[in-house]
């Protein structure tokens, strides 16, 4: 491990070493349909595809517990996964388990412990919708918007993938402020 200049020194705040987000991984029910939605309606590329991993065929953990409990807190877990990558910075992991058996097969809903959605930055929201509804989405109600306050610099709607994942588009509008975060760069 290399020790840190000290403009990197400099540069630190409380997380050591932190450089930004590498990619962000999503359970899918259907992997090869999760690769061809990715690359048909965001032209991403595969990077890598794996498969199956099957915790049975792994080493054991020094305390005696299977690869995938040890490692990614799913026992027993069989899986093939791959990474897609989409210009100009999306990253996703795709995971598709076929054990164990108990696993939940829909995601939670955004008031769930563990819910979460992909925000994607968009020119054009209407035409965002539009495209990722030709592409198998569901677009939920919408837009939102805001008259006031932090988020009235932009337009917002979501939708729901084909697995039921959630996806939020956000257009930032012209001649307002942008939140201190999140907007563009």
């Amino acid at each position: 491990m290399t020790e840190p200049t000290d403009a990197a020194t400099e540069r630190e705040g409380p997380f050591p070493g932190f450089e930004g987000v590498a990619h962000m991984g999503l359970t899918v029910p259907d992997l090869d349909g999760a690769i061809a939605f990715y690359q048909a309606a965001f032209g991403a590329r595969l990077v890598y595809r794996l498969g199956p991993l099957d915790s049975a065929a792994m080493p054991t953990a020094p305390d005696g517990r299977d690869w995938t409990a040890a490692h990614i807190d799913v026992p027993g877990a069989r899986l093939h996964m791959a990474l897609v990558e989409a210009p100009p910075n999306l990253a996703l992991e795709l995971f598709q388990y076929d054990a164990p058996a108990d696993r939940v097969r829909v995601p939670p809903r955004n008031c769930d412990a563990g819910g979460h959605h992909l925000n994607l930055r968009v020119r054009d929201l209407d035409a965002a919708v539009d495209h990722l509804t030709a592409h198998g989405c569901t677009p939920l109600a919408g837009p939102i918007t805001a008259e006031e306050g932090p988020l009235a610099a932009m337009v917002s709607h979501y939708l729901r993938d084909p697995w039921g994942n959630y996806i939020e588009l956000t257009q930032y509008l012209p001649r307002r402020p942008h939140p201190p975060t999140g907007g563009p760069p």
